[in-house]
């Protein structure tokens, strides 16, 4: 199964959402806090140069925004509120570009709502940290069954929440 930056994404918030998701269980349809985060992202940058698709038997990726002059990738963020998740996915992203063979692209995160930019770098450490990621994905999604809940504040506002709590 290809990853996306997504399946990141749901690694670092909730190893549940992140089977359900991976198990075509999807609830994001729903949610007024997910729809309000892709009109963000579409809003921000003009529409001929929004979402940037890049596949490969590993990876399945959509980018906001790549200036290929400057080789930055941007993604666009509603809060920074889970910001740690942010800066994995643009890693992950930086990581399947070098794949492809473009070297020296870095990331940035661009809160709009907040008009604040987060830089990102991938290293070496990074970058081993990724491949341990990876498998620990894909042992997730191939489990049996979901994993249990994890019962945090954030969990009121997750798509999810009425799957997981009622």
């Amino acid at each position: 199964m290809p990853l996306t930056g997504t399946h990141i994404n749901y690694y670092f918030h909730c190893h549940r959402h992140l089977w359900l998701f991976a198990n075509s269980i999807n609830m994001e349809q729903t949610s007024d806090t997910v729809s309000m985060g892709k009109w963000i992202s579409e809003s921000t940058y003009k529409r001929e140069e929004h979402e940037i698709k890049i596949s490969t038997d590993e990876d399945n990726i959509v980018l906001d925004f790549y200036d290929g002059k400057n080789k930055i990738i941007h993604e666009v963020k509603k809060s920074d509120k889970m910001e740690e998740l942010h800066v994995w996915q643009v890693k992950y992203y930086i990581s399947v570009l070098e794949g492809k063979g473009v070297n020296g692209v870095r990331g940035e995160i661009d809160y709009p709502k907040l008009r604040q930019k987060v830089n990102v770098h991938l290293t070496d450490g990074d970058r081993n940290e990724l491949k341990k990621i990876r498998r620990e994905i894909l042992s997730i999604i191939n489990q049996n069954s979901a994993p249990m809940t994890i019962n945090k504040s954030f969990c009121k506002k997750c798509s999810y929440y009425e799957l997981c709590y009622v």
